[in-house]
């Protein structure tokens, strides 16, 4: 067993074998799943709403983002010290139980609860990729990373259509039915096939840590989807955003003051790595908010007369989805390609442009198919183009020794935004509801021109973070040692 943390070369010898086959099939089904998780959840969102009567289906989302964020880190800490095949399996295996409980709910507390189990699927996707690198044989572990990597999110393509079969048979319960059928599936081969890593490094699990940024993160989201049905004067919504602000503020303190932070923030002090963390999280909030309002601009009724709305099914939804899910694709490609010409910086820019290109048209024109069409593989070309620039970011920001921690923390600023941007977006259509037909919400043109404008607005931010990261040459090579010499004294003061 190897201890202390040190990566263990994988094995040198051997090529494709069944056993390994399964297992990569396995993980690669896992990584699928959660990119469909949350489109095939937006498509099923306003039936939910409809069957629950309920004002709060942005939770849906938030609740499987915000428990995604605040796992991940202890996910991997208790992978280091007990192994990554079993925290690995036991996510999948509490993910399909919290889609069961969905899939069965009574009620949409009992729903939302089980979508926060579902969060658990979230660290999968750096689980997947770690224990890959310590068990797989060098031979096949380039190539095997590479098919999962151009892969990822493919599923996405088909998923429109098959979230409209699943809806049109069962109705929304189908799609969780779903969701807990496939990892049931799933679950013998990964763990019967796949090795289990020798790596172990032991540390403190910091759950007082996670207790404070879950709770806080949890008050200030239930603070802004309330506000507007409270009143944001009221004192229930200030108890709740002040009381947030606080265990965050308690939280930040903790973290400066332990040794083994849920999340190091002193490594924020060091401008590329919060410009990178920063942007990364800001495509995730965007395309969050994108993703979860187009489902209802397209299937709302036409007859309302909104300014939006075809009337189609989720099996009509996919013609607008799939220019999403193909831009991904094809922007994830061309990043690809582009790094052995330009830096990832230019990348990251180039990705926020086209997703502020992409909602704001969307905002000032969604009254018409075609176009809607084209703005949406605009969202998508700034998606695949923005996601597969942040890793590549965070290779030239930090040193090797300490990527993996920043990719953790890069994947928490995702999650949190991600679950932070839509719950705003939906707060401020709470406030434009412009009808009610059949137990169905259907807000305002102009509630719906705001949320995707916040949307853009959020990769205008971006934009700007991304245009202050350090150019490529000295600049980046200074950032690079004065990242190195920060984490060096830091190690000294904590030893």
């Amino acid at each position: 067993m190897v201890k202390n943390g040190a990566a263990r070369p994988p094995a040198t010898g051997g090529g494709w074998t069944p056993r390994l086959v399964l297992s990569f099939a396995s993980i690669v089904g896992v990584q699928e799943l959660i990119a469909a998780n949350y489109q095939m959840t937006s498509t099923a969102r306003s039936e939910i709403s409809a069957h629950y009567a309920t004002h709060q289906s942005a939770w849906l989302l938030t609740a499987f983002l915000l428990v995604g964020a605040v796992v991940s880190p202890i996910a991997g800490k208790l992978a280091d010290t007990y192994g990554k095949r079993l925290v690995l399996v036991l996510a999948v295996a509490g993910a399909t139980l919290g889609a069961l409980l969905t899939a069965l709910a009574p009620n949409f507390g009992v729903v939302i609860a089980g979508r926060a189990l579902q969060g658990l699927l979230v660290p999968c996707t750096f689980l997947g990729y770690s224990l890959m690198r310590d068990v797989y044989p060098s031979r096949i572990l380039p190539m095997a990373v590479s098919l999962m990597t151009a892969g990822m999110g493919l599923i996405n393509i088909p998923a429109p259509w098959i979230t409209g079969w699943l809806m049109g048979n069962w109705g929304f319960r189908g799609v969780f039915w779903f969701f807990a059928l496939v990892p049931a599936v799933l679950l013998a081969p990964l763990a019967l096939t796949t090795d289990e890593s020798p790596v172990r490094n032991r540390s403190r699990l910091d759950l007082l840590g996670a207790l404070q940024l879950g709770a806080g993160l949890a008050c200030l989201l239930i603070g802004v989807s309330f506000g507007p049905e409270w009143g944001w004067g009221a004192a229930p919504t200030v108890w709740v955003l002040a009381g947030g602000a606080v265990l965050i503020g308690v939280w930040i303190v903790s973290a400066l003051r332990s040794r083994n932070p849920l999340i190091d923030i002193r490594f924020f002090k060091r401008r590329p790595m919060v410009l990178t963390a920063l942007t990364a999280g800001l495509a995730s909030a965007n395309t969050g908010v994108f993703n979860a309002l187009l489902p209802t601009m397209c299937m709302s009724p036409l007859a309302l007369g909104l300014g939006y709305g075809f009337g189609v099914d989720a099996k009509g939804y996919a013609l607008f989805q799939v220019p999403v899910a193909a831009g991904a694709v094809v922007g994830g490609y061309l990043v690809g390609r582009a790094m052995r010409r330009t830096a990832p910086r230019n990348l990251m820019i180039t990705g926020h442009a086209l997703l502020v290109v992409g909602t704001a048209l969307t905002a000032l024109r969604h009254d018409a198919q075609g176009p809607l069409m084209v703005w949406a593989l605009i969202e998508g070309l700034g998606l695949g183009v923005s996601y597969a620039a942040a890793p590549n970011l965070v290779i030239d920001a930090v040193p090797s020794e300490l990527q993996a921690s920043m990719s953790s923390m890069v994947q928490v600023f995702q999650s949190t935004l991600a679950a932070l941007l839509p719950a705003v977006a939906f707060a401020v259509l709470n406030g434009h509801i412009a009808a009610v037909e059949g137990g169905y919400d259907f807000y305002s043109d102009g509630g719906m021109r705001i949320a995707f404008l916040i949307a853009c607005g959020a990769s205008v931010i971006a934009l700007f973070l991304a245009l202050a990261l350090p150019k490529p040459g000295a600049g980046a090579r200074d950032s690079r040692q004065n990242v190195r010499a920060g984490a060096n004294t830091r190690t000294e003061a904590l030893s």
